[in-house]
């Protein structure tokens, strides 16, 4: 189910419905009715991203051997540290950046690439208001945003991770028109809700699954917490921890 095939069933089912309403004698609640679910599907649509609703997004790879670990809104207070455990277990990671955090941090950056980790693009500003932008708007941020990273590191990132997770037609636009890759997540770890690190350990490691993208945060205390028994866990059930990108088979870079 898309946005297009949406529409396309809803104009078919609206024109039914006039017609019966004219011509059959339809009580117009259907046609609120038809309205109401229609906006429904937008709005689920929007929300959740693995339904490839307005755009395609990647969630999850094939090989069930691998996983991978995704950090988003950095660099933050908690990306050196976690950068220093990566380090240590040799974990490869991708790293989805808010433009503004990397112009501040420009040394972090400069640390995951060094360190071999992946850097992609997660907006500009990362504003409450993203998802409301013009698609014109939107790209400006995410060119933006390439391009500070560039400065930096001298290539500009090809996977962007959508602010929230949230999806819409306007984003489409902007992300087919920068011509990024689109990177969602199959484990949600919600850690930036989470204020027990051995709850939100334990439940991760309940869901974790072969080809899993998990999505996780460097601004947060309990994910540094929870990384290296997080680690060392995944690896005795068997998991091998792979760069998105790689795992993807996606050019992470222009």
């Amino acid at each position: 189910m898309t946005f297009r095939n949406t529409s396309t069933i809803f104009i078919l089912l609206l024109i039914a419905l006039d017609a019966g309403y004219f011509f059959a004698g339809f009580s117009w609640g259907w046609i609120v009715a038809l309205l109401v679910v229609y906006v429904h599907l937008l709005v689920l649509g929007s929300i959740y991203i693995r339904w490839n609703f307005y755009f395609k997004s990647y969630h999850s790879g094939k090989d069930k051997k691998q996983i991978a670990l995704t950090f988003d809104d950095g660099p933050a207070a908690n990306t050196a540290a976690i950068l220093d455990i990566l380090k240590a277990q040799n974990v490869p990671a991708a790293f989805f950046s808010i433009g503004k955090n990397a112009a501040a941090n420009p040394e972090l950056v400069k640390r995951w690439q060094t360190e071999g980790h992946v850097i992609g693009n997660h907006s500009y500003n990362h504003g409450f208001n993203f998802d409301w932008q013009s698609a014109k708007t939107m790209q400006a941020e995410i060119v933006q945003t390439n391009n500070t990273i560039a400065s930096v590191i001298g290539k500009k990132p090809k996977l962007f991770r959508p602010p929230y997770g949230v999806t819409n037609p306007n984003l489409a636009k902007a992300v087919h028109r920068s011509g990024m890759h689109s990177i969602g997540w199959s484990l949600r770890s919600f850690d930036t809700k989470a204020k027990d690190a051995d709850l939100l350990l334990k439940k991760i490691l309940s869901q974790l699954k072969g080809g899993d993208i998990i999505l996780l945060h460097d601004s947060m205390d309990v994910t540094r917490q929870i990384l290296t028994p997080l680690i060392t866990e995944a690896r005795k059930k068997g998991f091998i921890f792979a760069r998105v990108d790689k795992m993807l088979d996606l050019e992470a870079y222009e």
